[in-house]
């Protein structure tokens, strides 16, 4: 049997919003849905070699807030965290403490969305 993830889907108050959010964070293009549409889809641009590969990102809306910490976020591998991890903050994430706060032998940095999903930035990958 063949299969692929096709979306990794979130709640959001207002899709399109979050959608264009994540667009510019990621660097990719909203793909289907507008502002008055339940759902909105991104994925990386249409002359990015990832479109068709990497699973879009699925918007939808809820009537909701979000009251507890995610039990599936993404993480995200910069080629330098620190940079990333500003970036992100510029554009309206904040950091978050899901339990990792004043561990030494944690790596990598939880921010949450504007609609407050968390993600996490990982530290950099180590020249091979």
């Amino acid at each position: 049997m063949t299969i692929r993830i096709e979306t990794t889907s979130f709640d959001a108050h207002e899709p399109y919003a979050m959608a264009q959010w994540w667009a510019t964070a990621l660097g990719w293009e909203v793909t289907d849905g507008g502002p008055a549409d339940d759902e909105v889809s991104i994925a990386p641009t249409s002359d990015s070699p990832e479109r068709g590969i990497m699973p879009e990102l699925l918007f939808c809306r809820v009537p909701e807030g979000k009251t507890v910490k995610n039990r599936i976020h993404l993480d995200l591998r910069p080629d330098d965290q620190a940079a990333e991890v500003a970036r992100f903050e510029a554009l309206g994430a904040t950091r978050v403490d899901v339990g990792q706060e004043g561990n030494p032998d944690v790596t990598w940095v939880v921010l949450a969305d504007p609609e407050g999903n968390e993600f996490c930035i990982l530290r950099t990958r180590p020249p091979s």
